[in-house]
């Protein structure tokens, strides 16, 4: 099977209930990962600099749908509150309503539990490298954008490395005129700053403490995030070809590693056909703005 470059999605269940999924296929109806089959390189890739990013999140949205690592074939599905075993939706913080960016993955990279990283004092999260898309078009769950990095985050969330890169979509108004993470402030002022304090203060009402920002809440430019995700690939490509952790990862395009499964496997089989069915009722909990002093907030 070749590495795969045209993809659409398969919408199983309602969304905002347990039961919703949505797989990525191509076009003949092979159904694929988003985790593993997906290239991270898009095929209009120039000079290694641009991207395919899986958005998990739309702007403006609270439900926390995110590519999920444990189901196979990894659907994108909505996460479940580890403290109340609920779907998942991230609280309104005044003035922020839901995420203030498309907010999503890229593809074949993984930040290693294992690897301790240097400066931030904490090991990876065991997750794909998260993005935030700052471009003006408002995307969609499932949705594959073509993107440029500009700079990243370096999140420290509840004792774990979580970097958040910074990109915009290469079909944005702004794409030639936003190069990296200093052309941001002249282009959209107030935006990273916004980001910065986002990212602090976001699980709060949760009951959670305020994360931890590295580089003093500052984020660093595009040369440092592009190391970060050549990084992170070559530590998906260990994850990938059994040489990281004694686990099996399930695949389908990846030649030469253990897990690669033919496309008719019992796992693919075994996923029932589209049944997109109408979005359930939000909680009235979604509506709800909270907000957040400066005290609390670490400022």
């Amino acid at each position: 099977m070749p590495m795969v470059h045209s993809f659409r999605t398969r919408k199983i269940g309602a969304p905002f209930t347990k039961e919703h999924e949505i797989y990525f296929e191509t076009d003949n109806g092979e159904l694929i990962s988003p985790f593993h089959d997906i290239p991270l390189f898009a095929q209009s890739n120039v000079g290694g600099e641009v991207f395919n990013m899986v958005v998990e999140i739309p702007r403006w949205t609270n439900a926390k749908f995110e590519i999920n690592k444990e189901t196979p074939l990894n659907p994108i599905k909505q996460d479940i509150a580890k403290s109340t075993k609920e779907l998942r939706f991230v609280p309104n913080i005044y003035p922020f309503k839901g995420y203030l960016w498309n907010y999503g993955a890229l593809p074949q990279t993984w930040e290693d539990p294992h690897h301790m990283t240097k400066d931030t004092n904490a090991k990876g999260d065991n997750d794909p490298i998260d993005v935030i898309e700052i471009g003006d078009q408002v995307g969609e769950t499932g949705q594959v954008k073509q993107v440029k990095l500009l700079g990243v985050f370096g999140l420290i969330d509840q004792g774990e490395t979580d970097w958040k890169l910074v990109t915009i979509d290469i079909n944005d108004p702004l794409a030639n005129m936003i190069n990296d993470i200093g052309d941001v402030e002249k282009h959209k002022p107030g935006l990273l700053k916004d980001t910065a304090r986002f990212f602090r203060i976001y699980k709060i009402p949760q009951g959670k403490k305020a994360n931890t920002l590295a580089f003093h809440n500052m984020p660093r430019n595009k040369a440092y995030a592009t190391q970060l995700v050549y990084e992170t690939h070559d530590y998906w490509k260990a994850l990938v070809n059994g040489t990281a952790v004694n686990k099996k990862i399930q695949n389908l395009s990846i030649e030469g590693s253990p897990f690669k499964l033919a496309p008719n496997a019992d796992m693919v089989v075994a996923v029932s056909m589209e049944n997109n069915l109408p979005a359930a009722p939000l909680p009235s909990t979604v509506d709800e703005w909270h907000y957040i002093d400066k005290w609390h907030d670490g400022k």
